[in-house]
C-alpha cells in the first residue's frame, strides 16, 4: 500500500484548487497526483468543514447568536488590552511593568482575568504587587540601574565593570554580577565589545568539500542518482502582515525541490517539517532515503537537536558548510535566487496565504513541470527523473 503524501503538500494543494479557477484534473497533473487522490482529498476537506444541517440550525440560531454577542465583546475587551499595552511591550517585557496597565484596564470595566489572560501573567502576584506597588527591593534595584546607565551614558566605551566602578563611586554598590546581569538585560554593553554572533559551531562535518591540486577548498554538488544528496536553507519575504519563511529541500542529482515547508517564524520546527516531508514524499513515489547526505549552511535551525534527531530517525548523514559563506550552499542559494526573481519581487504581497499560494503553485507547477534546465539536458526536473530513473535502474 502506498505511503501517504505529508500533511502540509495536501494542504496546499487544496488551497492552490480552492484559490484558482483551474480543473481539478489541471491542478492534479501540476502537482504530479492522480483526480481521484484529488477528488478524495476535497471530499474529505469538505466533510470536515461541513455546516450543521438546517434542520438544527433553527433550533441552535438563538443560542448560537448569544454565544457570539459574548465571543464578539470578549474579543473587543482583548483587542483593547493590546492597544493599550503596545506601548509599554515596546519598553519592557517584565510582568511586573504590566501591572499598572491592567490596573488601569479594570478601572474603565475590562476583567482583570481578561487582561491576565492576553497578556500571559498570573493574577496573584498583581494582587501582591496592588497592595505594595513599589517594593524596596525594586527601589533598590531602580537606583542601580540609574548609576548604571548614567555612567554608561557618559562613557558607551565602557563594560560593565567600568560602569560597575562609577556606580559605586555615585553610591550604589553592588556585586559585579549584580552590574553584568542588569546590562545584559538592558543591552548596555561597551561600543568596543566583540560582536556576538548568531552561529555557533557545526554538528557535521564538511562532506562536500574538496581539496584541488592547488591546496584550494571548494565545494561539489554532484550525485549519481536520486537520495544521495540534499540541500537545504531558508529564505524569507515580507508580506503586509509580516514575514513569510520558506524551508526548501533540494535534490542535487535532478535539481527537484523534494519538500519544503513554509511557516510564519524560522524555528527549528520548520527544518524539521521540511526533511519530514520531504523524506514523506519519496517514501510515497517508494524510494529510501537512507544513508542520504544533507548539506546545510550552519544556521541554529540546522544545528538543533530536533533536526539532528529527525536525520538519525531517518538514517540520513548531516553536511555542514563555513560561517558566512554563500559559495558552500550556492547550488541552493541559485534555486532561491530563481523564485526572488519569479515571485517573490513580482509584486506586493497583502497576506502569508496570497504569497504562500504564489511559492507552492510557483514550485510544483512552474519550476518542477515546465521550467526546462541546461543542466539536466534542457529538461524538468520531473521529466529527468523519470527518464533517467529507468536507465539508472537499467544499468545497474
Amino acid at each position: 500500500m502506498p505511503k501517504a503524501f505529508p500533511k502540509e503538500f495536501r494542504e496546499d494543494v487544496i488551497r492552490v484548487f480552492r484559490d484558482s479557477d483551474s480543473s481539478i484534473a489541471q491542478v492534479a497533473r501540476d502537482f504530479g497526483i492522480s483526480p481521484s487522490c484529488l477528488k478524495r482529498w476535497l471530499t474529505i476537506d469538505d466533510r470536515r468543514s461541513a455546516s450543521p444541517s438546517s434542520a438544527g440550525r433553527a433550533a441552535n440560531e438563538s443560542d448560537a447568536l448569544r454565544e457570539a454577542n459574548k465571543r464578539i465583546k470578549l474579543l473587543e475587551q482583548e483587542n483593547e488590552v493590546l492597544r493599550r499595552a503596545a506601548a509599554y511591550l515596546s519598553q519592557a517585557v517584565l510582568p511586573k511593568m504590566m501591572y499598572p496597565l491592567v490596573r488601569e484596564l479594570a478601572v474603565d470595566g475590562i476583567p482583570v482575568a481578561v487582561t491576565c489572560r492576553v497578556l500571559k501573567i498570573a493574577r496573584q502576584p498583581y494582587y501582591r504587587w496592588l497592595t505594595c506597588p513599589v517594593t524596596d527591593t525594586d527601589l533598590t534595584a531602580a537606583y542601580r540601574a540609574n548609576a548604571l546607565f548614567d555612567a554608561h551614558r557618559d562613557d558607551p566605551e565602557f563594560g560593565y565593570r567600568f560602569l560597575l566602578d562609577e556606580a559605586r563611586d555615585a553610591g550604589q554598590a553592588m556585586a559585579e554580577r549584580t552590574a553584568w546581569r542588569i546590562c545584559s538585560q538592558l543591552g548596555w554593553w561597551s561600543a568596543f565589545g566583540k560582536k556576538r554572533g548568531k552561529n555557533g559551531p557545526p554538528v557535521h562535518d564538511d562532506l562536500c568539500a574538496v581539496v584541488d591540486k592547488h591546496g584550494v577548498t571548494r565545494h561539489e554538488f554532484t550525485a549519481n542518482g536520486p537520495n544521495e544528496l540534499w540541500l537545504s536553507d531558508i529564505t524569507e519575504h515580507w508580506t503586509r502582515e509580516g514575514k513569510l519563511y520558506l524551508c526548501a529541500v533540494k535534490d542535487v542529482y535532478s535539481n527537484r525541490i523534494v519538500g519544503y515547508s513554509i511557516d510564519s517564524r524560522m524555528k527549528s520546527r520548520i527544518a524539521v517539517a521540511a526533511l519530514d516531508n520531504a523524506v514523506a514524499r519519496r517514501n510515497a513515489e517508494g524510494a529510501s532515503v537512507a544513508g542520504c547526505v544533507l548539506h546545510t549552511d550552519r544556521g541554529s535551525q540546522f544545528r538543533s537537536r530536533k533536526l539532528v534527531h529527525a536525520l538519525n530517525r531517518h538514517d540520513m548523514v548531516g553536511s555542514m558548510g563555513r560561517v558566512g559563506a554563500a559559495g558552500d550552499n550556492a547550488a541552493m542559494e541559485s534555486f532561491f535566487s530563481l523564485l526572488q526573481k519569479n515571485v517573490l519581487d513580482r509584486r506586493s504581497w497583502n497576506t502569508r496565504e496570497d504569497l504562500r499560494i504564489a511559492i507552492v503553485t510557483w514550485i510544483e507547477r512552474t519550476y518542477h513541470r515546465r521550467r526546462r534546465q541546461a543542466a539536466l539536458g534542457r529538461l524538468t526536473p520531473v521529466e529527468y527523473e523519470l527518464i533517467m530513473l529507468p536507465t539508472a535502474t537499467q544499468a545497474a
